[in-house]
């Protein structure tokens, strides 16, 4: 094809798969494996200010950075150490109180690793530690040289020299196949081939770089080596030194080619820079990645023509054309014969019952046809699984050179497909409710050194977990087999549900909160913080595919008539606490005093002390 051709192709290519292409490059950019520039626009650093002068002329001290933390801790001292760094932290704290709140730094887990990191405070007692065991400060500094620079090209071997081998895979598969599924990023874990594949790429990164200490020679090598990683993504058992070989021999002849078709992207380079990345970002470098890519797919057609030497290891036919129907149904045969009947099949349960269970996975009334209905919906999800490769919308990974090796469970034996009836849905929000009071006290317990009956309630619970808990099962039901959608709609649903309930109780409490996220990393108006929401994903994910379902087997070994009793006592104290509470609600120390927590937390002083004072 020509350049004009291909960039049609990437173009299509891109509007099919233009999220996952997206995702790709950004953290291809991110990370600094290539697209290097497009970040530049979104970061920023901060820079220690330069010396200052007093009234009277005379120069103010400099403010200690953390290498004079590690230098001092280095020296054995580490008093010095500590203050310089507990100074270095409150700097930080005061900084990000007069920029930005939202990025607060002064509470919560996120600040306090921030912090440590950012000061350098963490590395105190492994410096200390190492000191006990050497003596000498100068063989503890050697050490940390040495495991600095092995743990950096440790990192740049295995994750960022590799990343290029799968962002080229998602793109070939993309090219041709109507999805990609995400897993794609595991590829070469799944098939046990990261190691291989990151000493191919390490072997041509030593050669370019020796290379390019020669006048032209890092320019032309550059070209040569150019089709390692897409050689690599389409066959990621060939030997390193055959990789390089083979792409040295595919360029011959192509480098000026190659090099034309790469300036033919300058004009997107200079509205890149214009725009700070942001074009970038969102669509010339994913372009340019898939115009390439069809680049690759035009040599490779014609070494396999030429039958050039090492073409035989270019050799995944199905990642470039459709496998027949009848090879399908051969590799497919056992999957198929489990999924005869399975599209014709009808949902066992209609009407509003129906409904109820297939949208929000709620059992009303217990019967057989809802338990029919849970079998129905795992046969369903495991026809979803394979139907699209049945149909050849994604790569048929049973026909690939490079098989994976699957250990893990199949989907349809995880009992998170099911539905819940109101006795088992009341019993998870009371149990969740008392988790999070528990969880709460918990931390209050071991952060502030006392007990704290958590939330507005006077009872042990806390009805934000109970409600979060039974929302994430009941209005999120359609996106259990999908566990990344899974994952952030819990963020999305349960940082909206906290942040109402946070207004709500403000609203109707005269002002008064029950918790204030003010000071901790990301928060919003003080009501939701990036920390919570992450606890409420993981939470969620929790919830959704373990404990619930574990929590339902144990209420359905329980009798309806024991179970039923329970529940509504249970849930006449309950509510006798909410019409308590709305007259005379949960305050106090730890509960609604937040000022004087963030008070005692400043100063470093004794929460007991200060509070009985």
């Amino acid at each position: 094809m020509t350049r004009k051709e291909m960039k049609k192709a990437a173009r299509r290519s891109l509007k099919k798969h233009y999220g996952i292409f997206i995702l790709v490059c950004l953290i291809a950019a991110y990370i600094g494996a290539e697209f290097h520039g497009s970040m530049n626009g979104v970061s920023f650093r901060i820079t220690p200010k330069e010396n200052a002068l007093t009234a009277d002329g005379a120069v103010l001290e400099k403010m200690p950075g953390e290498m004079d933390v590690i230098l001092e801790a280095l020296r054995g001292n580490e008093k010095e150490s500590r203050e310089i760094a507990s100074k270095l932290t409150e700097k930080f704290i005061e900084d990000s109180k007069e920029k930005n709140e939202l990025l607060g730094r002064s509470r919560g887990v996120f600040a306090g690793i921030v912090n440590k990191i950012k000061s350098g405070s963490f590395l105190i007692p492994i410096v200390s530690a190492v000191n006990s065991v050497t003596g000498s400060g100068e063989i503890s500094m050697v050490i940390f040289v040495v495991l600095g620079v092995v743990l950096e090209v440790l990192i740049w071997f295995f994750v960022f020299n590799v990343y290029l081998v799968i962002s080229r895979r998602i793109f070939l598969e993309g090219r041709f196949y109507a999805k990609v599924p995400v897993s794609r990023f595991a590829y070469l874990l799944r098939i046990k081939r990261w190691f291989k594949a990151s000493c191919t790429m390490g072997l041509m990164t030593v050669q370019k770089m020796a290379w390019s200490l020669t006048i032209i020679g890092g320019v032309i090598k550059r070209y040569s080596y150019f089709l390692v990683p897409y050689i690599v993504a389409e066959n990621p058992d060939i030997a390193p030194r055959k990789a390089i070989k083979l792409s040295r021999t595919m360029m011959y002849g192509h480098k000026w080619e190659c090099f034309v078709f790469e300036a033919s992207y300058w004009g997107w380079g200079i509205l890149n820079l214009a725009t700070l990345g942001v074009t970038g970002i969102l669509y010339s470098n994913p372009y340019k990645v898939a115009a390439l890519s069809e680049y690759y797919v035009g040599l490779r057609k014609k070494a396999i023509e030429e039958k050039i030497e090492g073409c035989e290891y270019l050799n995944d036919t199905y990642l470039y054309e459709f496998a027949s129907d009848a090879l399908i149904k051969t590799v497919y045969a056992e999957d198929m014969k489990d999924l005869e009947g399975i599209t014709e099949e009808e949902n066992p349960l209609q009407g509003i019952p129906g409904f109820l269970a297939d949208m929000f996975s709620i059992s009303v009334m217990g019967l057989e046809k809802e338990r029919e209905f849970e079998a129905y919906q795992i046969r369903q999800i495991r026809y979803k699984m394979i139907e699209e490769t049945l149909e050849q919308k994604t790569y048929p990974n049973k026909l690939s050179p490079t098989p994976e090796e699957r250990k893990r469970k199949k989907v349809e034996h995880m009992r998170y497909a099911r539905c819940y009836s109101i006795w088992s849905l009341t019993t998870l929000f009371f149990a969740f409710s008392f988790v999070g009071w528990l969880w709460e006290v918990c931390l209050a317990l071991v952060q502030e050194g006392m007990f704290v009956n958590r939330g507005v309630l006077h009872g042990p619970w806390l009805p934000i977990y109970g409600s979060g808990a039974v929302l994430i099962l009941i209005v999120l039901n359609k996106f259990r087999n999908k566990p990344m959608i899974e994952f952030f709609s819990t963020i999305v649903l349960c940082g909206g549900v906290e942040y109402f309930t946070s207004w709500f109780l403000e609203v109707t409490k005269d002002g008064q909160r029950w918790w204030d996220y003010s000071g901790y990393f990301l928060n919003l108006n003080g009501r939701i913080c990036a920390e919570g929401l992450l606890v409420f994903g993981l939470g969620g994910m929790v919830i959704v595919y373990v404990a619930a379902p574990l929590l339902d087997n144990m209420v359905d070994k329980v009798a309806v008539k024991i179970l039923a009793p329970v529940c509504i006592a249970i849930t006449v104290i309950f509510a006798a606490d909410q019409i308590y509470s709305f007259k005379h609600p949960n305050v106090g120390h730890g509960i609604t005093d937040y000022a004087g927590i963030r008070d005692i937390e400043m100063q470093g002083a004794d929460m007991r002390e200060l509070i009985e004072r």
